[in-house]
Parts: structure tokens; sequence; C-alpha cells
């Protein structure tokens, strides 16, 4: 045996003889001690085989070595990995040229790969930080740390509106002093607003918007917000408002009206002719209100260091343009360095701010005044920039550009002493390498770069506004917020995306309520697109589509921002809400769902708002008379489009009356319906509350006396109209009683509650055994608030017979009377008892057991 098991593993090893595998060492074990090995190897590892067993066996099957191309990459020596396949020879010039040339574009390539992967993380990092911050905020809210609502009233909310979380998810500026007084400053605007609406005049909202962010000087984000609204104010070329705010618009009752001005156009084919024009019409607006800001800064710099500026009488604007260049640029007794001096001045620098602060024509008389100087150094320039002035589009014909493009080739793009302003000027008049953004010692700033890009935009080349817009992307808010933070919302505004601006002043705690006021002047100008309801997201009001333009939710945006104060003051809320279905004329069915979002957030102000004085100001209300006066909804229910009383009611009032029931706040429920006219569901709504307050303890609460008082109330004022007449009102009638009859128990006065409760007719207390029985079947088509009450009034009317029983049997009238009336209390016991055990089935045991004790009690 031991010779055959030699012989077969030299046989064995005969095999693999011909591989030379020294890595493998040789097993010189015995079966034994190899089966030994191998259990205990399995010991040490239970179950399956590990991933890296696994494939090499799958591996090997496909005939590959895994542990010898393991070995070659291990010994893999990738020093030579972009060496040259061939040495080069050190006189082979054009062979290290080719593999240099190569180098350089392998560099290149994975180079950009590398910026591309790291821009690519750092925005989705940065994505993902606000998406969480979003989040976080919201979940926050919900839970009470930033609402100021009480936990009850929140418990309300996502009762009534649970599964619209679109508009329910809310995150919006926390209610401290200073956003309190932001608030107000700005809450006048709107509220002008929607007054010139219903009269159907047209309102200035963004200078009012002005004044209210002028009137917070002591805001950081107030001068910033301030040159936001200039720029929407000379895109819209909105006129001023007159002060006081009371008459703002009185000086424009006959001017078209402003509102959705601009909507067909800029919610229509964005490749149409109007629409290019509107995007020109944005890019000039943009530039001439950075114009007037950069005008705005020479003034203040002037006025702020007179001995420097020398100003002198002149307060002409070349003058201020001079003192101002000589302030800047004059140092130590000489110019700086490629300033170009003209007619012993620097009138290219002149020009150039000139036309930079607006004043273009003040540029082409200066010139002029130096045509001859400026003629003997740039023979063609004065006939090229007399054009430029004079055009209306600023746009020279194409032979005139291609004459400048050849001036400026040959002259001044390589040239190191040019006057950086003259190259400007050149730029700006034939709108020259457009690609070529900036111009140094020119465009210095943020707000000069960006003029300049706005005057360079042709809508006829390089993309226009559009070109421009993509290029600003793509910088994004980090490029432009480094320096002055806050700058990004603005860049955005100046290009024409307005939903871009307004989202990005939302995410910035310090400007929300700025972003809900910019997003209503837009939409009431008609330059906000407000997305479906199927695509507007739960967690930020901005919709990005690839195939369709930016869109903003205004609903999202105004509901949370009107709910922090909803509950404080809820006509102001209103006021917001109002301005929700500007966008109602928007298509695809866009604008229809934004004004039935305007109805349901109408309706949760409803629900949400304090009752009292101030809500029956809100929805309306009777006067002691009987005479119905309307609220402040009612009153403004033409800017909600709700075209007639029915519809009001029928969508305002009615649904607000189901969401105030859902809510348990029956009292509000029962003066909308009544308000609404629908008397059979205020009688039903009122026989049921009645029916809780009875059969709950709460009833005896200030909520249960509150629903008392309005029955009664309701019911007078029914029974003397003749309204509501029916099975739901008698029950109301009833239980009212029976609530009179358990306030009677409470004083003692339990002769009242025996009279009352007979006067009910509820239970038959006469003895007729036929009669007995007829009430008892009778009883299923009682009200179902008197059936579920069984168990109230029958051992009230019990405990009335014990204790009047007990009063008669120990008082000192006459025998013969005393027995009487003891005999008829005995009688009326047994007849409650009768019917009680006819319904003993509707009764908890413990109800019947304690009226069968009660009537022991009288028995004796």
């Amino acid at each position: 045996m031991a010779s055959d098991l030699s012989s077969l593993l030299n046989s064995s090893r005969a095999l693999n003889s011909h591989l030379s595998r020294p890595d493998l060492p040789s097993v010189n074990l015995s079966l034994d001690q190899i089966e030994a090995q191998s259990r205990r190897l399995v010991s040490r590892q239970p179950g399956a085989s590990s991933d890296a067993d696994r494939a090499n066996y799958l591996l090997a099957q496909a005939h590959v070595d895994a542990p010898a191309l393991a070995n070659s990459i291990a010994h893999l020596n990738t020093s030579t990995t972009f060496s040259p396949l061939q040495p080069l020879q050190d006189t082979d010039v054009a062979g290290y040229l080719r593999h240099a040339h190569e180098q350089n574009l392998i560099s290149t390539i994975e180079e950009g790969r590398r910026e591309t992967q790291e821009h690519f993380y750092r925005l989705l990092e940065e994505r993902s930080h606000k998406d969480w911050e979003a989040k976080k905020r919201r979940v926050f809210e919900e839970l009470g740390g930033r609402a100021t609502s009480d936990s009850k009233a929140l418990a309300e909310m996502k009762k009534s509106f649970h599964g619209k979380a679109a508009l329910a998810a809310s995150t919006g500026p926390s209610l401290t002093l200073q956003m309190q007084s932001k608030m107000m400053a700005y809450d006048r605007a709107i509220s002008e607003l929607n007054g010139a609406r219903l009269r159907g005049t047209s309102c200035p909202i963004i200078h009012l918007l002005m004044q209210a962010a002028a009137s917070l000087n002591s805001e950081p984000s107030s001068q910033q917000m301030l040159q936001n609204f200039h720029v929407l104010a000379k895109i819209t070329g909105e006129p001023p408002a007159l002060p006081p705010v009371e008459h703002a618009g009185a000086h424009i009752l006959n001017a078209p009206l402003f509102e959705r001005k601009y909507a067909r156009v800029y919610l229509g084919d964005s490749d149409s002719r109007e629409a290019a024009a509107l995007r020109t019409q944005i890019a000039k607006g943009s530039r001439e209100a950075l114009e007037d800001q950069f005008w705005d800064i020479i003034e203040r710099t002037i006025q702020s260091r007179p001995m420097e500026a020398r100003l002198g009488g002149d307060p002409s604007v070349a003058n201020k343009i001079r003192a101002f260049l000589l302030m800047r640029y004059y140092k130590n007794g000489q110019w700086e360095d490629r300033i170009e001096l003209v007619a012993g001045q620097p009138l290219w620098a002149k020009l150039y701010y000139l036309v930079r602060t607006g004043h273009a024509q003040e540029a082409l008389d200066e010139a002029l005044k130096s045509q001859q100087a400026i003629e003997h150094r740039e023979d063609s320039f004065m006939s090229h920039f007399r054009s430029w002035v004079e055009s209306p589009e600023r746009r020279l014909p194409k032979p005139h550009r291609d004459h400048l493009q050849t001036v400026y080739n040959a002259h001044m793009l390589h040239s190191a002493s040019a006057d950086p302003f003259k190259l400007a000027l050149y730029k700006l008049m034939g709108k020259l390498e457009p690609s070529r953004r900036t111009v140094p010692q020119v465009t210095m700033t943020t707000e000069d770069w960006l003029w300049f890009q706005l005057a360079m935009v042709d809508e006829e080349e390089e993309g226009g506004l559009r070109g421009l817009t993509e290029v600003l992307l793509s910088y994004g808010e980090r490029h432009f917020d480094g320096a002055k933070k806050g700058v990004w919302p603005g860049v955005l505004l100046m290009c024409g995306q307005f939903e871009r601006s307004v989202a990005a002043l939302w995410e910035h705690p310090e400007t929300e309520i700025e972003a809900v006021h910019l997003a209503i002047a837009l939409a009431y100008h008609g330059l906000l697109r407000v997305p479906s309801r199927a695509e507007t997201s739960d967690i930020s009001p901005l919709t990005l589509s690839p195939l369709s333009p930016p869109a903003l939710s205004l609903p999202m945006l105004i509901w949370r921002y009107v709910r922090q104060f909803v509950k404080l003051d809820a006509k102001e809320a209103l006021q917001y809400v109002y301005c929700v279905c500007l966008s109602a004329d928007q298509g695809d069915g866009v604008g229809r769902e934004n004004v039935e979002t305007a109805w349901e957030l109408v309706r949760r102000i409803i629900v949400l708002a304090h009752s009292g004085p101030a809500w029956e100001e809100l929805v309306g209300g009777f006067r002691p008379d009987g005479t119905r006066f309307s609220g402040v909804i009612e009153q403004g229910a033409t800017l909600l489009h709700l075209q007639n009383t029915a519809q009001y009611n029928e969508q305002i009032l009615i649904r607000a009356a189901h969401d105030s029931e859902e809510n348990d706040r029956i009292p509000e429920a029962i003066k909308l319906y009544n308000l609404a006219g629908n008397y059979g569901t205020v009688i039903s709504c009122l026989a049921q509350a009645l029916g809780n307050t009875l059969a709950q303890p709460a009833g005896e609460t200030e909520k249960g006396k509150i629903i008392e008082r309005t029955a009664i109330e309701i019911l007078r004022h029914y029974e003397r109209t003749n309204r509501a007449v029916g099975k739901d009102r008698d029950a109301a009638v009833r239980l009212l009683r029976i609530r009179e009859a358990l306030n009677a128990k409470s004083s003692g006065r339990f002769d009242v509650v025996l009279e009352i409760m007979e006067s009910t007719d509820l239970i038959p207390l006469d003895g007729d055994v036929a009669k007995i029985t007829r009430k008892a079947e009778e009883f299923k088509d009682l009200h179902d608030a008197l059936q579920r009450n069984l168990q109230v009034y029958l051992p009230l009317t019990m405990e009335a017979l014990a204790a009047v029983h007990q009063s008669i049997k120990n008082s000192a009238t006459a025998e013969t009377t005393r027995q009487m009336t003891l005999t008829v209390l005995r009688k009326k016991s047994r007849s409650l008892m009768v019917f009680g055990g006819i319904l003993k089935y509707r009764m908890s045991p413990d109800v019947y057991s304690y009226l069968a004790r009660l009537d022991v009690e009288i028995a004796l």
C-alpha cells in the first residue's frame, strides 16, 4: 500500500514538472496531515470561502492566471509610461518638440479631468449642503424650533392640511424684533398694491419697496436690495412713486396698467422677436441702473473730498468727471501710467467715464470740443463715436465695425502703452472680442465688469443676453460673492434670471423677506414664471428643468412667509395671499392652479386665525339686528378671481367651515356655514356639537359654553325667520333644553330639571305602557345626537325624580297631598324604568344598574 502511494506521489509530481513555479512551495505532508490542516483552516473561517478565493476559482476556470497577473502588476514600472518608445537623439529637435507637444496635450487633458472632477464634487457637496440645510430648517419648524405658533396650532395645521406637502412644507424668517420691523416696513407697500388692483389702477410697487428698503438703513442688506429694486425699476420702466405713500400712485391713475405688462412675452416663445426685444430691454435697464449707481458714487466721492476734487463753480457733468479723474488717477503731480493726454487732459478716460455714467451725449459734446486733437491721433474715431452715440440700439453697421476691428488690431491690441480707456471705447463701439470680457484698469470692480458685459451684449451675436447668462452661471455665486456679500442675486437679476435671483435671496435668512417682495414685484409686472403643481418641489421654491426655463413657486414662497404671523395678523397675511393670483393668466393650466391654491391658502388663514372680532372682520358676520356684513376676504374677492357670491360661498366659506370642523373648531364652522347661507348644515352641525358637549365633560368648559351661546343665538334667529325647519332644528332645541336641565342640576334646582325634561317629550312618564312602547320604537328615528346621549338624560331625569321624591318625603305638607305626590313620582320612575328596560341595549350596564337603584329608593 505504501509503495503504491509513493508511486502515485511521484507520478503526480511528474505531471507539472515542466512548469517552473518557484513561488509555490512543495507540500510534504501525509493525507491525514493535509486533512487535519484543512479542517483547522475551515474552523478558523466558518462559512463560504472569501471573495478573493471565489474570484480566483472563477478566473482559473476561464484560464486566467490571477496570481501571475498580480505579480506582474506589483512589479510594474510606470516611470517610463510617457517616455518615447524609441530614444530621442540629442539633435532630434523635431522629435523632441513632437514629444513635448504630446506631453502637453496629455497633461492638459489630465489637468482638465482633475479640475472637472474636483468641480463636480465641490458642486455636489454644496448642493447636498443646501438641500440638507433646507430639510433641517423644515424639520426644525415642524418640531417648533422656529415656528411661533404653539403646539396645538401646529397640530391643527398638520391635521387640516395633511397630504399637501408642497405647500405645507415651510421655512421662513423667524419673528425676531428686527424681522418684525422689516416686515412692517414692507407690508404697507403690499397693502397699497392690492388697493390699486381693486381700484383698477397702476401701482408703482417697485418704488414703494425701494422706499421700504431705504427706511431700513441699519440693515446690512438694505443697500444691496435698494440697488436690486432700482435695477428692476429700470428694466420695467416703472415711474417713481410720489411721497407720501398714500398718494404714490395718484399721478399715474390714467396711465396704462403695469399689472402683467410683460407676461405674454416673458412666458411665451423665447425665440420670438418680442422676446429678443425684451432681453434687449432687460440689458439696457440693468446697464442704466449701474450707470446711475456709479454716478451716485462719483458725486458722493466729490462731496466727501472737495479740496482734492477742486470742482470750482462749474457743476456740469463733464467737470464732475474731470474732478473724479483727478482724484483717482492723478498722484504726486503726474497721471498714472498709460493714461494718454489729449489736448492736455485725460480725454479717453473722460469720455469713457461719461459713457459709463450714462452721459453719452455729454461725452459726444466733450469729444467735439477736442475733435481736431482726436482726429490727429485717431482719424476715424469721431465719425464712429457720433454714429454710435446717436444710434438708439448703440450698434454700428458692420462696415464701421470691421474698420474699428482693423484699427484696434493694428494699433491697440498688442500695444503695451495703449490707453486702456481708449481700448474700452473701441471695444464698446465695435463690440470687439466679446469673449475677452475684461479690460485692465477699466473693469476693476464687479459693477464695472457687469456694466461692460451688458454694454457689449447684442441679441444678434454671441447668443445675446442668454449667452452672457450662460457665462455668468458657469462662474457661479462663489465668483461674485467673494469681496462683497449679496452680489449674486443682483447679477442674476441684471441678466434676466429673475426666478434664480429670488431663490438666491431666499437661501440666506437675512434676505428672505426681500426675496418674497421681489417675487411679488416681478409677478406684478409679469416677469415671473411659476411651475405647475406637479413640478413644484416640497423643499425648494425654485424648479429647474433641462427642458424648460427656471420657474419659482410664488404660492409656496408666500405661504412660507405669512404663516409666521398668520395667527397674529391674519388680515396682513391675506394681503400677501392676494398676490398669489397675479399669475392667474399663465398658460397650460398653471394660472388656474395658482388661483385654486390662493383659495386654499385663504381657507388656511381662516382656520388658523384666532376667533374673535378680528376673525369676524376677516370673514364677515351678523349684526344684532340680524343683518349681514361682509368681511375683508369678501371685499377682496375680485383679487381672488371669485366671480360671484355663490362661488365665494362654495370655495371659501363652506370649504373653510369643513376644514374648521376637521380641526374641532365647531363654533367657527357653524358661523361660516351660517354666513354661506347653508342653514341646514348649520343646524346639523349645531346638533352634533351640542350632542358632543353633553356626552363629554368638556361640555362644561369655555368651548362648550361658546357652542351653547352660538346655538341659542342662531336658533333664536332661525325661529324668527322660519329657517331650517325640521328634524335637525328640533334636535338642537331639545339638546339645548337638556343643557339647561344640566345647568339647573348644577345649581340644585331638581324640580326645574324635572320640568324641563318633561317638556322635551323624550321620555314617557305617564305610565301608559302602550305609549312607552311606541316611544321606544320611535327612538331609532330620533337625531343621532339625541340617541347618543340617552345615558345622559335618562339618569338626569331619574336623579331629578329621586331628589324631588326625597324632598317631598321630608316636607311638612299634608299627608294626603304628600302621598299623592309621591305616588305620581313612583309612577314616573316606573315608566322611566320600563322605557329604559326596552332600550337597555343602548346603555352600559352600570347606567341601568344606577337607574334601578334610584328606582328602588323612590319605591320605598
